[in-house]
């Protein structure tokens, strides 16, 4: 049965604007109350990070979030600054997604109810990641292609041209709009103005490319092959699906894929709207077999699944009658979650990523006492780091990547340079004999500070081999031929004289995440000094483990008390 408005009059009042703006305002008030009373997410700190180092590009993603976290955070600095223009261009967004249905004239009360009954918009109305931009450009692509569609003029040429560089900038996901976009309208490539829009977004994007190849494409690197998992887990597969159904709405999310995935293809854009909504569906559900797909990667998808939605609504000429009572408390569950995640009440505290959000700010000012005006060390990722510069509005906390994590943005900037040989206070996760002085133990966790003298560290430092995955014998030794850069603007030694502190080359085993073995160079590498830039070759011969198996090998420079850094990319080992 097909809920249909009784009355003409009523009908149009309900496909007025008037509705629209009501809701947009409702919208933007609930963002806005997030984004002041929530403290910072660890991304989000990570991406103001960004926004004081402003460049064409980064480790993790393109500049656009800098850039969005830069304007607002220079009219005021904090949460609601940081997420100032996110929470504008969500209600811009959801403001074109219905100028782009208005062709169609569906429903205004049934476009709430399916935009307002998407988890995945109440997440993003607010929290500011590169996913932010890329919905905004994404809604705007949908938009001008429309209108792209029915005209073909040099003037929506020149704007989508802007909007597809805006989409890459924003994050690489974009690239999926575009191609599938073009697959679902290949006729585009006769028209002249079509390859205008290619070489005009490709002009746009050349700063970035420039940027990834100067640096050595990071972000492919890590991206296609360090996030690959080393073996299929059929969980990865097993909760991709559920874990959409949830952001498209925990009560109607079935509902809206499976009316989406039926519409009828009356013209070229519905089926754009097809295929990118299901080609995106399709290659992350492929993409989980090389590990974890976070649900927020789809984010693209959404866009074209509420059009596709509404459109078939207006297609059958209605929606069901059972949908209304339903729709209203999905979006009621959804407010009351946003509701104890604003107040700090019940699971929001301890559950998951919800705890980050809170005792931070309190943190920080607390371990800004014990340290003072000097640089603080910490080695636990690049979240907590980046929480500290946010809340002390510096850039003093230095995050030391080990062996044990990933490379981040921090091996790029500047900031170790400014630790060495300077007194730092080191933040542990566990105590360290004979170093250990303070003990900070507060609602965000615990922590141990220690006073490191004449610090002295080489994370940057590249350590490059020939192979990155390698078969051998248990026991056998391997002569790796490394080569070893200097990335540094100054010269560096690995002579002990004048340090407080020995440095060790070392090559590290790794088992499903667990050191199992590391041992250090002969000291014929401490004779080693290099000028920036420069490099040199050093043989160090690489005893397998006994047992047999796979194996991650990696190269690491170690001083204390740090841990070591991750100096070389994985090898993968294989013992047979």
């Amino acid at each position: 049965m097909l809920y249909k408005m009784p009355a003409a009059t009523l009908n149009k009042s309900l496909h007025s604007n008037k509705l629209i703006w009501y809701f947009l305002l409702g919208w933007t008030v609930l963002n806005i109350i997030q984004a002041c009373t929530l403290e910072l997410q660890g991304d989000e700190a990570y991406y103001w990070m960004y926004s004081r180092y402003l460049d064409w590009g980064y480790f993790d993603h393109p500049p656009m979030v800098a850039l969005f976290i830069r304007i607002g955070d220079t009219i005021v600095h904090n949460e609601f600054g940081l997420r100032l223009i996110t929470v504008l261009t969500s209600s811009l967004s959801i403001y074109l997604l219905w100028l782009t249905l208005k062709q169609y004239a569906v429903d205004a009360l049934a476009f709430i109810l399916v935009t307002s009954g998407l988890f995945i918009f109440h997440i993003y109305g607010f929290t500011t990641t590169p996913d932010s931009p890329l919905f905004f450009f994404t809604v705007l692509f949908y938009y001008l292609y429309q209108q792209y569609l029915q005209n073909d003029k040099w003037g929506l040429a020149v704007l989508l041209a802007i909007t597809v560089a805006c989409l890459l900038y924003s994050k690489y996901n974009g690239i999926l709009v575009v191609g599938f976009t073009l697959l679902a309208n290949v006729k585009m490539l006769k028209r002249g103005t079509f390859w205008g829009i290619v070489v005009l977004a490709v002009a746009l994007y050349i700063p970035h490319i420039i940027w990834q190849a100067n640096h050595g494409y990071p972000s492919i690197n890590y991206h296609l092959y360090e996030r690959s998992a080393d073996k299929y887990s059929f969980l990865n597969t097993f909760s991709y699906l559920p874990g959409q159904l949830l952001m498209a709405g925990p009560l109607i999310g079935w509902f809206l894929f499976y009316k989406a995935y039926t519409v009828k293809i009356k013209d070229a854009f519905i089926r754009c709207l097809l295929v990118n909504c299901l080609g995106t569906l399709l290659f992350f559900f492929i993409s989980s077999v090389k590990g974890e797909v976070q649900p927020q990667w789809t984010f693209i998808l959404f866009a074209p699944l509420v059009m596709l939605v509404l459109i078939h609504f207006k297609q059958q000429g209605g929606w069901p009658k059972w949908l209304l009572p339903l729709a209203l408390v999905n979006v009621s569950i959804i407010i009351i979650v946003r509701v104890i995640v604003i107040s700090g009440v019940g699971f929001a505290k301890t559950y998951g990523h919800l705890k980050s959000y809170y005792g931070f700010k309190n943190w920080a000012h607390i371990v800004k006492e014990k340290a003072g005006d000097n640089y603080l060390v910490m080695s636990e990722g690049f979240q907590n780091p980046s929480k500290y510069n946010y809340y002390t509005n510096s850039l003093k906390c230095f995050a030391y990547d080990d062996r044990f994590y990933r490379v981040t943005q921090f091996d790029i900037w500047p900031m170790e340079d400014s630790i060495q040989h300077k007194r730092v206070y080191y933040l542990s996760g566990a105590p360290i004999k004979d170093l250990t002085k303070d003990t900070i133990k507060i609602e965000a966790g615990k922590w141990y500070g220690n006073w490191v003298d004449d610090v002295r560290t080489y994370q940057k430092v590249i350590i490059a081999t020939d192979s990155l995955k390698i078969t051998t014998a248990p026991g056998a030794t391997t002569n790796f031929d490394l080569t070893i850069t200097n990335p540094y603007h100054h010269a560096i030694s690995f002579s002990d004289s004048g340090y407080t502190h020995p440095v060790k080359l070392e090559y590290c085993f790794f088992k499903e995440n667990e050191l199992i073995d590391a041992k250090e160079a002969k000291d014929t590498y401490k004779k080693i000094s290099l000028q920036p830039g420069e490099s040199v070759h050093y043989t160090f011969p690489v005893t397998s483990p006994l047992e047999k198996g796979n194996f991650s090998l990696l190269f690491s420079l170690r001083t204390e008390p740090f841990i070591g850094s991750k100096n070389s990319r994985v090898i993968k080992l294989s013992v047979k």
